[in-house]
Formats: structure tokens, C-alpha cells, sequence
């Protein structure tokens, strides 16, 4: 019966899972609540490139944010886009944090607003991990880390 039982839950958790997409859940230690990260229907289009595209919504608070997966030669940087601020986590195979966006982001009309941007934060979040920082580890970073850049 407990075999019964354990393996319904295990395919149900299974169903769901594939059914919305949903790669993670978590607590992002804010007042936003748990997070839930899901893989975008398809690759996105920005600053005229294709990228990998994941939507992180909170249980708390409308706030949506789209992370793009930039990838480089040597790194993998995720553009970080909300309606209220944009910014790029940078993994260089060294370091995994946040600095504000490129150049080349800021011709497809995203660009770091000061004003919405939590300073003291920002620079507490330089640096969040050291070594390689795998993909899917990077996203639930953001996840719980990004809400805290926001005033």
C-alpha cells in the first residue's frame, strides 16, 4: 500500500511538472514570497539574437521577470528583464554576480535605472558564488536574489 501510494504521488508531482514547465520552486527570503521558475515556449529574440529564455513569477506579487541566457565565448551572462529594472548576472568561470547591462543591450531599449535600483544590494550581490556556476544553479540565484535589487 505505501508503495501504492509513494508512487501516485511521484507521478502526479511528474505530471505537473511536465504539464506547466515548471523547473523549480523556492523561497526567494523576501516579501515576495516562493518563486516559481518556468522555461519560456520558445528561444526569444533580443538585442537581435536568439537566447534561451526563462519567466520567474512570485506568489506574492505580480512582478514577472524574464531571464535571458547570453551565451559567450567564455561565460554565460542573464540579462535580468522586469518592468521596473534590468540587469546582467555574469558567470566568467571565476565569479557569478551582478553588474549592470551591456552596451549592446541598451540598443534593444533595456538599460539599468538608477532609480529603481537598490544600491547597497547591488553591491553586496557583486559577487554570489565563486567557480563554475551551472545554468540551472544560476537561474535559482536570480530567482531569490533579484527582488532584494529592487526599491
Amino acid at each position: 500500500m505505501k508503495r501504492l501510494f509513494l508512487s501516485l504521488v511521484l507521478f502526479a508531482a511528474v505530471a505537473v511538472m511536465a504539464d506547466g514547465k515548471v523547473i523549480a520552486k523556492g523561497n526567494s527570503n523576501t516579501t515576495l514570497g516562493n518563486y516559481t521558475i518556468e522555461l519560456c515556449d520558445q528561444p526569444m529574440v533580443l538585442a537581435g539574437e536568439e537566447m534561451k529564455c526563462y519567466l520567474i513569477s512570485y506568489d506574492n506579487s505580480p512582478l514577472r521577470v524574464k531571464v535571458y541566457v547570453d551565451k559567450e565565448r567564455n561565460c554565460k551572462n542573464y540579462v535580468v528583464v522586469s518592468d521596473k529594472l534590468s540587469v546582467t548576472y555574469s558567470c566568467d568561470g571565476v565569479i557569478f554576480g551582478v553588474k549592470r547591462l551591456d552596451e549592446k543591450f541598451k540598443s534593444a531599449g533595456l538599460s539599468t535605472d538608477d532609480e529603481n535600483l537598490d544600491r547597497v544590494d547591488y553591491f553586496h550581490q557583486k559577487v554570489l558564488m565563486v567557480g563554475p556556476t551551472q545554468e540551472f544553479d544560476a537561474t535559482m540565484l536570480i530567482a531569490s536574489y533579484f527582488p532584494q535589487l529592487i526599491k
